[in-house]
């Protein structure tokens, strides 16, 4: 039966789980580009790849904290309420879950502190890693879309292009 409460709470379950994880990819997104930002600067700033890697995590833990407290004042100002133990979950769910988009940049940095390989094949090999993370995350979100798909290859060559544009100007300002 459609009207039936039961299909009602799948229903609402459902656009929960899709709104958490539609959260999550633009969480994703959003730290795979700073972290993307602060590799490209690092190629001419670095002075080792412990400070390397130091940079990276302090930028990215410190992004992931700025989103969590907007997450938390934003549903202050909007319930006039603490956020109850559930919806404090999903904040840090959505907020740090993204960190696994960063594991192979950590790998490399740190391979390169380990002198197994050079810190400026370290740093040009994250910068592909992220923006082949970029690339995974819209083949995510487009995977279920009613799209052709030719469609999706053009979402996803765009997203593609706009890493390689933060890549170039990050270059520019920075070369």
């Amino acid at each position: 039966m459609t009207g039936s409460p039961d299909s009602t709470v799948g229903r609402d379950e459902l656009r929960d789980l899709n709104r958490e994880r539609a959260e999550r990819l633009k969480e994703r997104v959003y730290i795979t580009f700073t972290a993307l930002a602060v590799v490209l600067a690092l190629q001419s700033h670095a002075e080792s790849a412990a400070r390397a890697l130091a940079t990276l995590l302090i930028v990215v833990l410190g992004t992931l904290l700025a989103v969590f407290v907007a997450d938390v004042v934003s549903h202050l100002a909007v319930h006039a309420a603490l956020p109850t133990g559930p919806e404090l979950r999903h904040m840090v769910r959505v907020s740090f879950g993204s960190l696994g988009a960063l594991g192979l940049p950590f790998v490399f940095l740190g391979l390169a502190i380990t002198e197994t390989m050079a810190l400026e094949t370290a740093l040009w090999a994250s910068a592909a890693a992220l923006v082949a993370s970029l690339v995974v995350i819209g083949y995510l979100a487009v995977r279920r879309v009613a799209l052709t798909w030719p469609q999706r290859l053009i979402v996803l060559l765009a997203e593609f292009l706009l890493g390689c544009a933060v890549i170039a100007l990050e270059l520019l300002a920075h070369g």
